[in-house]
């Protein structure tokens, strides 16, 4: 096995604790019962593909979801429902990054989207006292700003030319299995990272 000099990160499940089904509890409490046919950890509609790429805005996001739902739910509403699955950050998990971050080049890929990043960013600064928690990494690439996401093979191309990185000496490491075989199609090495497992038990 060649020798890992970067290491790249998803975040939900990795350093951001998630939860689908408070979300999905959420919007049912509003009278939403058909969202997890909408979106789940391993399944977006389209809607939800147009907001985590950037090809739509939150407030445009918004307006077609009341359409798609046939609710009338204000905009607050279903911000404060779709941040629900939202928890969050792992501690020592961070700790752990300012640990290796001598020893490789990190970063960070994220399927996301603006409403949920605004919010992790909020969640981020509460929990430790710090403005960006992008500064951990020596990029943070987020699927919204780059307009792609996992499980497409584009974006983890895109980034290995972008960090004129060598795909056998970089690591990416995510809980969902579906972006994992991407990974590995781009030829990275790779770590399915399952809970109650964290990054620090990982002996890296």
């Amino acid at each position: 096995m060649t020798k890992v000099k970067n290491i790249i990160f998803d975040l939900g499940g990795v350093f951001l604790n998630i939860d689908f089904a408070k979300t999905e509890t959420a919007f049912r409490e509003l009278g939403v019962d058909s969202f997890s046919e909408m979106f789940t950890q391993h399944h977006s509609n389209e809607l939800f593909v147009q907001l985590e790429t950037g090809a739509i805005s939150p407030e445009m996001f918004y307006e077609i979801f009341r359409e798609a739902t046939g609710s009338n739910l204000s905009d607050e509403s279903i911000k404060n429902a779709w941040n629900a699955l939202l928890l969050d950050f792992r501690l020592p998990s961070l700790d752990w990054l300012e640990q290796i971050k001598d020893r490789y080049q990190i970063f960070l890929f994220s399927n996301t989207n603006q409403i949920h990043h605004d919010e992790f960013l909020e969640i981020y600064k509460r929990q430790t006292g710090r403005s960006n928690f992008d500064d951990f990494f020596k990029k943070a690439y987020y699927s919204q700003k780059i307009g792609m996401r996992k499980p497409s093979l584009e974006p983890f191309l895109y980034i290995l030319k972008e960090q004129e990185l060598k795909a056998e000496e970089t690591l990416f490491i995510d809980d969902t299995i579906r972006n994992i075989m991407a990974a590995k199609e781009a030829g990275m090495q790779t770590i399915h990272l399952q809970w109650p497992q964290t990054v620090p038990d990982l002996g890296l």
